[in-house]
């Protein structure tokens, strides 16, 4: 287990500003990586292949418009 709490996780955007994730967003994130995970596109062994950031930030997107994540 990685060892942090949902009240802990934080992220920052794209203009550095630090802000604490919401449940809806934590289920959102787990939700998408999972899907990254059984399409297969970016799958390689125990890990993901380059570049699967740039598509979680797009399926993040997709489903959180004005989050801002």
């Amino acid at each position: 287990m990685l060892g942090f709490s949902q009240s802990s996780a934080s992220s920052q955007n794209s203009r550095g500003i630090k802000r604490k994730w919401i449940p809806k967003e934590d289920g959102v994130l787990v939700a998408c990586m999972v899907d990254l995970h059984n399409v297969g596109t970016f799958n390689v062994d125990t890990r993901f292949k380059d570049k699967y950031l740039n598509e979680l930030e797009r399926m993040l997107e997709k489903v959180l418009p004005h989050a801002m994540l």
